[in-house]
């Protein structure tokens, strides 16, 4: 999904979606450095994901054999 940033206020960044809807995102998610008009790329990283999961598939598992 990609999304353009129209404009700031306060602590959003308001973004124009792809079906031109507007929404607020908090700008404590916006790149830093972005600036009106800046597309900005949100994907799954789904190798960090799945790496993660792994991990905490594996601290369940040992939580419950501990148990």
């Amino acid at each position: 999904m990609r999304v353009t940033i129209d404009r700031f206020e306060g602590n959003f960044a308001v973004v124009e979606l792809d079906n031109k809807e507007t929404v607020n995102m908090p700008k404590v998610l916006v790149p830093k450095g972005a600036k009106e008009g800046d597309i900005i790329d949100i994907t799954i990283n789904e190798a960090i994901t799945r790496e993660r999961r792994q991990k905490m598939e594996s601290k369940m598992k040992d939580l419950w054999r501990k148990s």
